[in-house]
């Protein structure tokens, strides 16, 4: 077994030279399962820290409120579902429910964080993944069950589901969704200037001392960036890979990211990069909509435009690289132009 954490470089936004006479604040922590970094520019340490500190707080708070597999709101709503129970929650849960519903059905429901059964049975639950493959019958199981986030209905801040095989997981959605409250904490302390990083997931805000933030997007074969893009401010990014959460049998990489329609990891994509322009949660938009862009394929074309998205990097499995026409103008290949690339417009 083999485990990597995603490493999304903010390399270039980091590596500061020491003629930057603009202070920059950075703080990290650990949280959502991956390395989590706050870069405020532009305010002394004594304003930077408490700002940085305040969205830490709330990263916690959303990790512990809304984990899948651990004692929390969202476990104890599931364990309550799959005994046919009705749920009482948060109105805060139960938005991010009907958010994540709306957002399935606008991905054709292959972003579904309704499928928690499914990535239980794969391992993918727990940190410590198993080279081992699920019992067939049992996928089997769920696939004619089809449990989904279609399945609950919301009522207010009640919550109900006739599927007992639906076990929601916000893992594909929370980081996202953390982001967009990162953004809204730190502008309202005065921050406006900063680039939040939750394991790959990225907002901007401002700029870096006047310059944008120029982050790296990491290669999903080798080590260090593959491209490298400037955000600008109130501007999301987020990857979905095959090489952060996986375990390889006999030769081939299974990795978290489970096609509902299947119920089996894909294997077709290395990786996908969403670049969200400035709109009203954009953090969440890049964290939902990479998934159901990597589960297409090569049909992520037909999805994007359907979604109303523009800037999309892909490698497959192959290692060929589709970029869309929008971002390729955005984008710089580090170590120069590949040959194996193709634009897609």
């Amino acid at each position: 077994m083999r485990f990597t954490r995603l490493i999304f470089f903010a390399l270039l936004a980091l590596g500061f030279s020491a003629c930057d006479r603009a202070p920059l604040h950075r703080q990290e922590s650990f949280v959502f399962g991956t390395r989590v970094e706050i870069l405020i520019a532009g305010l002394d340490e004594a304003a930077a820290r408490p700002a940085a500190s305040v969205v830490l707080k709330e990263f916690d708070r959303l990790h512990r409120s809304y984990h899948a597999w651990e004692a929390s709101e969202l476990s104890a709503m599931n364990d309550a579902l799959a005994s046919g129970q009705t749920r009482t929650v948060s109105p805060e849960l139960a938005f991010l429910l009907t958010d994540a519903q709306r957002r399935s059905a606008m991905s054709g429901a292959l972003f579904d964080p309704g499928i928690g059964k499914l990535i239980r049975l794969w391992g993918f639950h727990s940190d410590a993944f198993k080279p081992s493959l699920p019992d067939a019958e049992k996928i089997a199981v769920l696939l004619k069950a089809h449990p989904g986030v279609a399945d609950l209905r919301v009522d207010g801040i009640e919550v109900a589901s006739a599927n007992p095989e639906i076990l929601v997981d916000l893992g594909g959605y929370l980081k996202g969704f953390a982001l967009d409250r990162a953004d809204a904490l730190l502008r309202a302390q005065g921050v406006t200037n900063a680039l939040v990083n939750i394991g790959g997931n990225i907002i901007a805000l401002g700029t870096k001392n006047g310059r944008p933030w120029r982050v790296g997007i990491q290669h999903p074969r080798q080590p260090g960036a593959m491209v490298t893009v400037e955000l600008h401010d109130g501007e999301a990014i987020g990857t979905s890979g095959d090489y952060q959460r996986y375990f390889e049998l006999d030769g081939k990489r299974y990795c978290h990211l489970i096609d509902p329609r299947t119920g089996v990891p894909v294997a077709h994509t290395r990786s996908l990069t969403l670049l969200v322009t400035p709109r009203e949660n954009a953090g969440t938009l890049s964290d939902a909509a990479s998934k159901p862009l990597f589960i297409a394929g090569e049909h992520w074309p037909e999805l994007a435009k359907k979604m109303a998205l523009k800037n999309v990097l892909r490698v497959d499995l192959a290692g060929k690289i589709q970029v869309s026409e929008s971002f390729m103008e955005r984008i710089e290949f580090v170590g120069g132009k590949p040959h194996f690339l193709e634009v897609v417009r």
